[in-house]
């Protein structure tokens, strides 16, 4: 598995991190100027995106994260808060690790529904109990990241403490993300190289 092109390559760390990173130093050194450091980010995520336009590259990831950085600039702007600059990314955090958490009880992981449409085998995985389950144990290990990343940014958000909150926006950003798709990946290896291989990015990269 090509590590560096699952996560978007050189740009996309940058889109993973850049606006938030300069959100909070505009933040900073403008006086606590909200609306100011929203519009760097904001400015900074929708160049990115234009540079994968204008090369031709896929823009799926690259466009969520564009809105998700417009929808936390527009809330920061309006409230004049600079930690709710990071709620819409903590909310997208609680949907995905709800929704995992549905999929496993109702028997339907998401790994499967998401593995089934790039290979193109369709339902036949669910009537395979052992690959059930294998897509089953993979699925916690997503509700194990988002449930770090929360447990570790929400106290940083209620707390207002925005520098350190960009910090784990970060950290618990791309890295994590990163290691999950490896930890998938060594789960699943068996029946992804039967598959032939995995060349995906799975949501919830932010």
């Amino acid at each position: 598995m090509p590590l560096a092109e699952a996560v978007g390559g050189k740009l996309g760390v940058a889109e993973a991190t850049l606006p938030f990173i300069a959100f909070t130093v505009v933040w900073t050194a403008s006086d606590q100027d909200v609306a100011l450091g929203a519009i760097v980010a904001l400015a900074i995520s929708a160049t990115l995106t234009a540079v994968r336009l204008i090369r031709g590259e896929s823009t799926q990831f690259a466009i969520s994260g564009l809105v998700g950085v417009a929808l936390g600039a527009f809330v920061a702007a309006r409230t004049g808060d600079a930690s709710t600059f990071f709620l819409p990314g903590i909310l997208i955090n609680v949907a995905w690790l709800t929704a995992y958490l549905i999929s496993i009880g109702i028997r339907r992981p998401l790994i499967g529904f998401f593995l089934s449409k790039l290979t193109g085998e369709g339902e036949s995985w669910y009537s395979d109990r052992d690959r059930r389950r294998a897509y089953s144990r993979a699925s916690w290990i997503w509700v194990g990241l988002f449930g770090l990343r929360l447990a570790i940014q929400l106290p940083l958000f209620l707390t207002d403490a925005v520098a350190p909150l960009a910090a784990a926006r970060v950290v618990t950003g791309l890295p994590l993300f990163a290691l999950g798709l490896w930890l998938t990946y060594a789960l699943l290896r068996p029946i992804l190289e039967e598959a032939g291989g995995l060349r995906i990015r799975l949501p919830g990269g932010g």
